[in-house]
């Protein structure tokens, strides 16, 4: 198991498609501890079926005291929780920070967009804050962009978004089993009908109820995958000049809400989180909070001094 943890980082994956050879590319330590953990999982499920010893996959574990309890992690009443069994072959990764865009950096990623599409994909997740599965698996019938949806059996006011847990031939998969409906702005639905109209010039694009399709590439009108969502966010970084992934708009919208004192429910909700320690990640302190926190200090020690 060790060597096979050692040969996932070290040997190099496959080439995507056809392009021109390129930098060889390797898994990172984390994907590898992923990897693993379904490996033991796999072991552990094989011994009542008689498949693996049990003290073969009792060797993958040991048992750990948390002496400091991640954010969120609570520890029970009587710190019973405390005691976890940690796996005992793993890389020792650092735990990354979460990233999320600035207003500048957001406008930039919108401004380097040179197609309707991939716009409104972009402007989606951040005015939403959708992860991007979600946004991959929407049907046309959950864009309810009319002032009124009574027509369609909706009874929510303005325009919004509902995103549904469905099985998609994309792979795409909302992550929250609840459904839930997101208000937009109308500058939202603008640009939603400017990808309309592009799509409306490709006929394959017609026969699919998703809403986001290839319209640049073979198959012409099949759904966006996985894959296709992270090559435009790969060329929109390069040209941008700085990290950009989906998943970091989904905290640039969160934060803009609890930035404009949005209630934490009402962003717990928006967000599709049933926790409200899930909600812990999404505040990003940014210099001007740090520098602004200080100067309101000093001001109120200054007027104490007067006093």
């Amino acid at each position: 198991m060790s060597r096979f943890l050692r040969w996932l980082v070290e040997e190099p994956l496959p080439r995507r498609g056809r392009r021109a050879p390129s930098a060889p590319r390797y898994r990172s330590k984390a994907t590898a501890n992923q990897i693993l953990t379904t490996v033991g999982e796999f072991l552990r499920f094989g011994v009542p079926n008689g498949w693996v010893a049990p003290e073969t996959a009792a060797m993958l574990s040991e048992e750990k005291y948390l002496s400091f309890l991640p954010p969120g992690y609570s520890a029970g009443e009587d710190g019973q929780y405390r005691v976890i069994d940690a796996k005992t072959i793993k890389f020792n990764v650092a735990v990354p920070g979460y990233e999320w865009l600035d207003d500048q950096q957001y406008e930039q990623l919108v401004n380097a967009t040179t197609r309707a599409r991939d716009r409104f994909l972009v402007s989606l997740l951040g005015a939403t804050g959708v992860r991007i599965g979600e946004a991959l698996g929407l049907h046309r019938e959950d864009m309810h962009l009319l002032s009124t949806s009574v027509s369609l059996g909706c009874h929510v006011l303005g325009p919004h978004v509902h995103v549904r847990r469905r099985l998609n031939s994309n792979g795409a998969l909302a992550k929250s089993r609840s459904p839930r409906w997101i208000p937009v702005e109308e500058g939202l639905v603008s640009l939603y009908a400017e990808y309309t109209y592009e799509r409306e010039r490709i006929p394959e694009a017609a026969e699919s109820d998703m809403v986001f399709v290839n319209l640049f590439r073979a198959p012409l009108g099949r759904p966006m995958s996985y894959p296709n969502a992270k090559d435009l966010f790969d060329r929109l970084a390069a040209k941008v000049g700085f990290a950009a992934r989906p998943h970091m708009l989904r905290h640039t919208a969160a934060t803009r809400w609890v930035r404009s004192d949005t209630p934490r429910d009402v962003v717990q909700n928006l967000l599709g989180h049933v926790s409200p320690s899930s909600m812990d990640p999404y505040v990003h302190a940014t210099d001007t909070d740090k520098r602004a926190a200080v100067d309101r200090l000093a001001a109120k020690r200054r007027q104490e001094e007067r006093a």
